[in-house]
């Protein structure tokens, strides 16, 4: 098994690029049901998810879907005996393929869910499609990033820009909100590269 056959990302993000306030904690402000619809229709159609110890994508149900626990605690990977499916996976010990042989998903997408280090790792390595939606109005001052190195000149967008990754059409989500919904995808190589 190669790895995933293609590596997509979910956020939900404050106005300020938030997505949790200084304690990790998610606050309800960024709970917006038409996002977590969406998010949840692309775990469906993923085979595997990575998301850092403190992220994760909710309810004790999905127990059964295999993931990567990315940690610093274990020097490579190991069996989590929490979560059925589930591998603890330190990507500075372990290659990406190597940790996706040994979870042995069925073929298919990786999810990427966070948390700032994992968003990064993934960045690195090229997403796919980056699913970043955005609820105005919210600020989460001292939060955590959706990426470390965003700040007051650095925007979410301006990041994934800079990775090579291009906006699709702003999805409205939810009106009175106002919340959007922008898939950034991977620019094509152009052949003459």
């Amino acid at each position: 098994m190669p790895g995933p056959t293609r590596i997509e990302a979910y956020a939900i993000i404050s106005e300020d690029g938030m997505l949790a306030d200084a304690q990790r904690h998610i606050p309800a402000a960024l709970q917006v049901k038409p996002d977590q619809e969406y998010f949840r229709r692309g775990l469906d159609r993923a085979a595997a998810l990575v998301h850092g110890r403190h992220s994760g994508e909710g309810p004790p149900g999905d127990r059964e879907r295999y993931r990567l626990i990315a940690t610093r605690t274990i020097a490579s990977i190991a069996r989590d005996p929490a979560w059925p499916r589930a591998l603890l996976w330190n990507p500075q010990g372990t290659s990406l393929e190597e940790a996706w042989n040994a979870l042995a998903p069925p073929p298919g997408s990786l999810a990427v869910l966070g948390g700032p280090e994992i968003y990064a790792y993934f960045l690195k390595r090229g997403y796919d499609e980056f699913h970043l939606s955005r609820v105005p109005h919210v600020r989460l001052p001292g939060g955590r990033p959706v990426f470390p190195d965003i700040g007051p000149s650095r925007s979410p967008e301006d990041v994934l820009r800079a990775h090579g990754l291009e906006p699709g059409p702003t999805q409205l989500l939810d009106a009175r909100l106002g919340v959007t919904l922008v898939s950034w995808t991977r620019i094509p190589a152009s052949p003459n590269s």
